[in-house]
């Protein structure tokens, strides 16, 4: 089973959430993620709240390392939806990304927004499809 450290090393590559967006895995283990994303002008909207698409962004990070971090078959996502309830009002961002059901082609996942004040900021659910392709996250000549 992969370390903390080697996820966070593979998911690098994710390099829109990781870089652009500035998303950060906190912890991880399978079927379960905490993500976050400190807050910065570039996230902003015009209104000067999170914008929606920055949000989406570590709600989708969040999903693919809970379903992909401990996988041994490559997850993508079918379907997503979003509701925002109110715009984040601290300078931190959290996901929490968590399996509701995980069958042999698909599977349920919700994902949790808050930030460190306690504003509910949205929820995500998110349909995933288990694809046959190996998870080269969890191959031995990955690690």
């Amino acid at each position: 089973m992969p370390t903390l450290e080697e996820i966070r090393t593979l998911f690098a590559g994710d390099r829109f959430a990781t870089e652009c967006a500035g998303a950060v895995i906190e912890s991880a283990e399978p079927g379960h993620a905490v993500c976050t994303m400190a807050l910065q002008p570039r996230h902003l909207n015009a209104a000067g709240t999170p914008q929606g698409g920055a949000v989406f962004t570590l709600g989708d990070f969040a999903f693919a390392v809970a379903a992909n971090g401990f996988a041994e078959q490559v997850v993508i996502s079918l379907q997503h939806d979003i509701t925002y309830f109110a715009p984040a009002r601290g300078k931190t961002i959290r996901a929490e990304s968590r399996c509701v059901r995980s069958g042999r082609t698909t599977c349920f996942y919700t994902v949790d927004f808050t930030d460190e004040l306690g504003t509910h900021v949205a929820l995500m659910t998110v349909n995933g499809f288990v694809t046959r392709q190996k998870n080269l996250l969890n191959s031995p000549e990955t690690r």
